[in-house]
């Protein structure tokens, strides 16, 4: 079993990729393989709506010459995928929507085969980190492109989201460390569950 991280942070060491790894921590601690991919130094294009995805037998989008097909191949391997973003202007960063959008438009359940896409029934959810306000907003708004997509969604004790601002806020952040153990928890035994009992 394999869990992804995306970070969609631009900053170096960033309160969102220490709420990544906090994650990551705990599902490493379940005998779950991880990767943390940062956005950072990452050129993603944003989709240009050509549909040509829709006109493949791989479904897969047709454009070239940035880094989305690395990204991509992976979040296809992978049995979880966790996104976590900071909240500019109440919306996840550009980056990482434009990477979901070009991830999940071909594929979505329903088109354009009707069939289940290459995300269907994965494990999966959204992580997002404001300073005081946006946060429903952002995370409203990647929770529905995990729910559109057929994950299966796990939930915490609160709403994933980490106050803080400043490089480092996040440590102290005690509640939001809680909240995202308890999220990665759920992943961890959402996976083990389903794959033990082979329904995955």
């Amino acid at each position: 079993m394999k869990a992804l991280a995306i970070g969609g942070s631009q900053r170096e060491n960033s309160n969102t990729e220490f709420y990544l790894n906090v994650a990551l921590d705990v599902l490493k601690e379940k005998g779950i393989d991880t990767e943390l991919i940062l956005l950072r130094n990452k050129i993603i294009w944003p989709c240009d709506a050509d549909y040509k995805c829709w006109a493949t037998k791989s479904g897969e989008c047709e454009l070239r010459g940035d880094d989305f097909h690395e990204i991509y191949e992976k979040m296809v391997e992978a049995d979880a995928i966790i996104v976590g973003s900071p909240v500019n202007y109440s919306a996840p960063h550009p980056t990482l929507w434009s990477l979901l959008v070009r991830a999940g438009f071909p594929n979505m359940s329903g088109f354009p085969n009707y069939g289940p896409g290459v995300f269907s029934r994965k494990v999966g959810g959204p992580i997002t980190v404001a300073r005081r306000a946006g946060q429903n907003f952002a995370f409203a708004q990647l929770l529905l492109w995990f729910f559109i997509n057929d994950f299966i969604i796990p939930g915490s004790i609160y709403w994933n989201v980490g106050v803080a601002r400043s490089i480092g806020d996040a440590q102290k952040d005690e509640e939001g460390i809680r909240i995202i153990k308890r999220f990665a928890e759920n992943i961890a035994w959402l996976l083990q569950k389903t794959h033990n009992n082979n329904i995955y």
